[in-house]
This record gives structure tokens, sequence and C-alpha cells, in this order.
């Protein structure tokens, strides 16, 4: 049968001799290395001094977003639910009433709308398929929490504060 790759290595059955016995140089070899470690640069960072630099691809916490005039954005098509591969994201639906043609973008909006940080694995899938774009992934941490219940996010902790209520 062919290899799949170039690196296979023969394994060598022959018996040790006496100085591979004594492992020296094998000891030796280990110690050179972690000689050579000794001056390279450290890879920890100093948290609170310093602060870590990220992939600019790097995907956050989830957000919620509105659109210009502060209505919410997402309309619970169910997509970002769908695409999920984790099944992190639950969303129920309700039709707007009259007179919240401000709050609301469309006709349908999503009255419940939750996501399991604990499941979410971060891929940006529900990112990818939401037509409206609702929902993108920040530059923040999930902080850490105690309770497993903590990291349920609802839509009040997803949703970006409305500019228009703030100026006022």
């Amino acid at each position: 049968m062919q290899a799949l790759t170039n690196r296979a290595k023969q394994v060598d059955r022959r018996p040790m001799t006496f100085a591979e016995k004594l492992y020296i140089p094998a000891i030796a070899k280990g110690m050179g290395i972690t000689f050579k470690h000794i001056f390279q640069r450290k890879a920890t960072v100093s948290y609170p001094d310093q602060k870590r630099e990220f992939s600019p691809v790097f995907r956050g916490l989830h957000i919620l977003n509105r659109d210009e005039e502060g209505r919410e954005r997402c309309t619970a098509c169910g997509l970002c639910a769908v695409a999920c591969p984790a099944e992190a994201i639950t969303m129920e639906a309700a039709e707007r009433k009259p007179g919240e043609e401000h709050l609301y973008r469309e006709e349908k909006y999503a009255a419940r709308y939750e996501i399991n940080m604990l499941r979410c694995i971060f891929c940006g899938f529900c990112e990818e398929a939401c037509p409206k774009d609702a929902i993108y992934l920040s530059e923040t941490f999930a902080p850490a929490n105690y309770q497993r219940k903590g990291f349920i996010y609802g839509k009040d902790d997803l949703l970006i504060p409305d500019p228009k209520a703030q100026n006022k």
C-alpha cells in the first residue's frame, strides 16, 4: 500500500548499543533544546498591562444589529438558526402590532431570540446566513460566568442600544 505523504520514516529495529542504553546522548540533546529555548522570546502576554492582538477575522460575541432609524433588523426568518451546526440559536417569531412601526422593520420580528454560548462554536455561519445583516460576530470575548444560565444570552443582551434613545 502506498503512503499518503512522504513523511513516513522507517523504524530502526536493531538493538541499542551500550552508549544508547546509558541515555546520555538523549539527555544531552534534550538539555540542548531546553537551553536553546531559554534565550527565545516568551509567548506569554502580561494581560492587564498588555493586550493581545487578534487576527482581523477573529469572531467573538454575537450582536443583533439595528438599522439607521433604530429599528431591529431581525425579521425572525430562522436562517441563522438553521445554519448553526451546533444548534445554539433559538427564536420565536411574532407579528408586529399597529403602532410598533418604530420598533421593527418588517411585519414579523423575533419575539424571543436566544444564543446558548456554551454550544456556540463561533463558526460565523449565522452571520453569513442572515439576509438582513441583523446578526454579526463582534471582536469581544465571551465573559466568564459561574453558572450555566449566564451563558444563554437573550435578545436584550444581544441587541445593540438604540442610538435615538441614547441621544434623548
